[in-house]
């Protein structure tokens, strides 16, 4: 079998393939992508396959985890977080690595899909036209995705719409407006080219389906039509894509879970609400390198939000409760006004971690001499306060008086109290199976889901002047946070309720820690005022126009050494 060789990158690390014993996409390493091997049919489901691999180089480690929650009103610097993106700091420049390193997984990337799109219409033997334009749906789908996430960060981008097989040492920043149609286009067609739906038979877990690229083609006009490049429909184009799949949901094996946290349930990554997954694995070959040096494409998020529990007495590490690396923790804003509704909106106790059981039955702490007001029937100083087993700390949520947190049986931690080693928790990205307490997650991460593309079709309906026709999807979405045992008609809003400021902070509540925030601030053209507003740390350095746009990496700009000089975005030098 011939291998494969990714030019950009030097060395594909990974290929993705299908494997129809385990049903899911599995990986396995080539090193040599030639023009002979892009003219068989095997080279093309190769490819393709390896054109997956990107995402798990984005969606899993920390740079693109950074580069999409620091520095935003939902996230502070937990106590081992990067401090220089956190706090927009003189630290983060031009050779920041975070951002070096997803500007080049998207453009290695990229050309891989050129590959397949580029070669495929010359492949005449070994394989139907059918599974052909599939293929290169896959990859126009793929090459979107990574040259939207180039757009939202960086603005006017180099376009590269070909294979190359050569290194190249010229190039140009072509105009945000040209990058936003060859997304489109991309996104076009890959519609017509995928299956309809991640429901239909045989569409393996983490495969590109219509489904998937509806929703990111509602979300690419929705972000144009805030930008520079804004076309005088894309609001509307926005809403009717949006609602298109909204509309066929059923026909599509498609719809809202009916209890918010069966969406992140360990498992269940594959229910109806979900349009689109990154796929992990355990292969050893492709798993463990960012354990030790935060690089590579392991899944991490099972510990990035983890604070340090086990500095309490009666707890220790262990796998369910996970290792903490505690990079962020909420900002007050999150906990105390986008979650303030905690009775009726069951999403804060179903994205937060709150309590956590004794696992360790040393150092449990004692009753003091004398004993506290309001101290529990029973209680006698000098003896523990609870057993193994036991609650022993537990956030709230709401405030309590420090008379009630010495009469605690537990670590009684309100709002208050929370700091960057001890807070709330996201459990979204929890793995209680992995085989030990170092070990990253092989979960699947969920990127797209159903109830994101309610709230872009509300969002887009604002921006087209009809806030009131919002109302039923924004609706929709928190109905379903009631359940269950909340008030249903508490949770439903009216148009006047229909503001961006409103639509911002349901966003928070449904999507937050999903790497998304720093984009729909981006987007929405509030990541200044936000952060500013709401986040203490980042509020004295954050710029505007300098960073509302990610630098252009350095190293990019140094490797430009032919023609004319490779321009860096507004405020970076």
């Amino acid at each position: 079998m011939k291998k494969i060789y990714n030019i950009i990158a030097a060395c594909l690390s990974v290929a993705m393939l299908a494997s129809a014993c385990n049903k899911k996409l599995v990986e396995a390493p080539h090193s040599t992508l030639t023009p002979e091997f892009l003219s068989t049919a095997q080279g093309l489901i190769a490819s393709t396959d390896a054109s997956y691999a990107g995402n798990r180089m984005l969606w899993g480690p920390q740079d693109f985890f950074n580069l999409t929650n620091a520095g935003t009103d939902e996230f502070l610097k937990g106590v081992d977080g990067d401090g220089n993106i956190t706090s927009y700091n003189s630290n983060y420049n031009t050779s920041f690595g975070n951002v070096n390193n997803v500007w080049r997984y998207c453009y290695t990337y990229i050309n891989t899909c050129n590959a397949v799109i580029d070669f495929a219409p010359k492949v005449t033997t070994g394989i139907d036209s059918i599974s052909k334009a599939r293929l290169i749906g896959e990859c126009k789908f793929l090459r979107a995705q990574y040259y939207f996430i180039l757009a939202q960060f960086w603005g006017d981008v180099t376009l590269n719409l070909h294979f190359s097989s050569n290194p190249t040492t010229s190039a140009n920043r072509a105009p945000l407006a040209d990058v936003y149609a060859a997304i489109v286009q991309d996104l076009k067609d890959a519609i017509v080219a995928l299956p309809p739906t991640p429901t239909v038979a045989n569409v393996l877990p983490g495969k590109a389906t219509g489904a998937a690229a509806k929703h990111l083609l509602a979300k690419v006009y929705l972000t144009r039509g805030w930008s520079k490049a804004a076309l005088a429909d894309d609001f509307k184009n926005a809403y009717t894509v949006a609602i298109d799949l909204i509309s066929n949901r059923n026909a599509l094996g498609l719809a809202l879970q009916d209890d918010f946290a069966k969406v992140f349930a360990e498992g269940n990554e594959a229910n109806s609400e979900v349009l689109w997954t990154v796929q992990h694995t355990s292969n050893l070959a492709y798993n463990g390198s960012a354990t030790q040096n935060n690089s590579g494409p392991d899944n991490l998020l099972c510990h990035l939000y983890v604070p340090q529990y086990e500095n309490k007495g009666g707890m220790q590490r262990d796998v369910f409760y996970g290792r903490p690396y505690i990079r962020l923790v909420p900002t007050a804003w999150a906990y105390d006004t986008a979650f303030k509704e905690k009775s009726n909106d069951k999403r804060y106790n179903k994205t937060f971690q709150t309590v956590w059981y004794s696992n360790n039955a040393n150092n449990i702490p004692v009753w003091p001499t004398p004993l506290p007001a309001g101290a529990p029937a029973g209680a006698q100083s000098g003896q523990p306060k609870f057993k193994y087993g036991d609650t022993c700390i537990y956030m709230p949520g709401t405030d309590a008086s420090d008379a009630k947190i010495n009469a605690a049986t537990y670590w009684l931690i309100p709002p208050r109290k929370y700091d960057n080693k001890l807070s709330p928790t996201v459990t979204k990205f929890f793995d209680t199976k992995r085989p030990d307490m170092n070990s990253p997650s092989i979960r699947p991460i969920i990127i797209y889901r159903l109830a994101e593309t309610y709230l872009i079709a509300a969002e887009a309906l604002l921006k087209d002047g009809r806030a009131a026709d919002a109302v039923p999807y924004i609706n929709a979405v928190r109905e379903r946070a009631a359940y269950p045992g909340g008030n249903v008609a508490a949770m439903d809003i009216t148009a006047a309720d229909v503001t961006l400021d409103f639509i911002l902070d349901e966003r928070t509540r449904e999507l937050y820690g999903e790497n998304l925030r720093w984009f729909d601030l981006a987007r929405t053209q509030t990541l200044i005022n936000r952060v500013r507003l709401h986040n203490k740390e980042a509020a004295p350095n954050i710029k505007a126009n300098k960073h509302e746009l990610r630098p252009i990496p350095q190293a990019q700009i140094d490797a430009v050494t032919t023609g004319p000089v490779y321009t860096q975005n507004v405020g970076w030098f």
